[in-house]
């Protein structure tokens, strides 16, 4: 278990670093909220703020600052409470609307709206780990309202379908491609080879096929050691540290911090940014948050008197 000790130390050691660079980068001072796409620096590419990625990157502060003592800072509990009065405020595509929007303006208006419901979703999630932080109700009932909508739409109530135009949306560069009547099939021709482009687009594997992906080895990490805790096993250490080192040696940046969220499948970096519309301050810190506290547990278990 020597080993497992030492990579308890490692990966604490990482999560610090890992919410040190969001604490640096991603804050948003004059309006709130959190900035996701950031290059391999930190430094802020596009100003677009993602409303699942608010969400997410409000539990991982609310979390670590209920949880773990060294991260108990009030300026951590700040930035989460100011990211979730911006969400709050901004955050539906028009008043009384049950839906949140999936993009939003650096000031707040809404940019695009998904039919899926993953922005809701974590505007539960991280409104409710805020008002367990803080102790406040409000943050509670706020989660509450976004949930119950969520828990609707699961069992089938309707949605507000479609992707309108909202203030913040900018111009389309050429037109709306919808609403031009010179983009519309005007023989049978052009409809079959509509048709025929599109049957072969789908005969190919995802634009990230060969690529190695951040989340899924931070969530491997998780998988093995929690296997480990509840039914332990030699070969469950051994497959932990094989892809703890491989994604440490490969996902981590020592130079600038936090993780390159996507590799060519030889383990190269493919792409160099530390954020955008899909990866922001959620599964790196998650899952360093996870195995540490289950490290803990297996060691504390392993030196428990018999």
């Amino acid at each position: 278990m020597e080993e497992l000790r030492a990579w308890r130390g490692r990966i604490a050691a990482e999560l610090d670093a890992v919410v040190a660079f969001w604490e640096r980068h991603s804050h948003d001072p004059e309006h709130g909220g959190f900035f996701s796409c950031l290059s391999r620096d930190g430094s802020v590419y596009d100003d677009t703020k993602f409303v699942w990625l608010q969400g997410r990157q409000i539990w991982v502060y609310s979390r670590l600052y209920r949880t773990v003592p060294r991260f108990r800072r009030p300026e951590l509990l700040e930035a989460a409470r100011k990211a979730g009065e911006f969400l709050e405020s901004h955050v539906r595509p028009e008043p009384g609307s049950s839906r949140a929007a999936f993009a939003l303006s650096r000031d707040g208006r809404p940019v695009r709206l998904q039919r899926s419901f993953y922005s809701e979703a974590f505007c539960a999630l991280g409104l409710d780990e805020l008002g367990r932080a803080t102790g406040e109700e409000r943050y509670r009932a706020w989660a509450r309202r976004w949930a119950g909508a969520v828990w609707g739409w699961a069992r089938g109530a309707p949605m507000e379908l479609g992707r309108p135009r909202f203030s913040g949306t900018p111009p389309p560069l050429w037109g709306d491609p919808r609403r031009d009547p010179q983009n519309e099939p005007e023989t049978p021709e052009a409809e079959a080879m509509a048709e025929w482009g599109a049957r072969h687009v789908l005969m190919h594997l995802q634009l990230e096929w060969s690529m190695k992906l951040w989340w899924p080895h931070a969530e491997a990490m998780v998988a093995l050691l929690a296997a480990q805790r509840f039914q332990p096993r030699p070969s469950l250490v051994s497959q932990f540290l094989q892809v703890a080192q491989y994604t440490f040696d490969k996902f981590r940046d020592p130079e600038h911090g936090e993780w390159f969220g996507y590799l060519n499948r030889d383990g190269s970096v493919a792409l160099s940014i530390k954020g955008g519309p899909y990866k922001g301050c959620f599964h790196v810190a998650r899952a360093l948050l996870m195995c540490e506290e289950m490290l803990d547990a297996i060691l504390e278990g392993e030196e428990a008197p018999q």
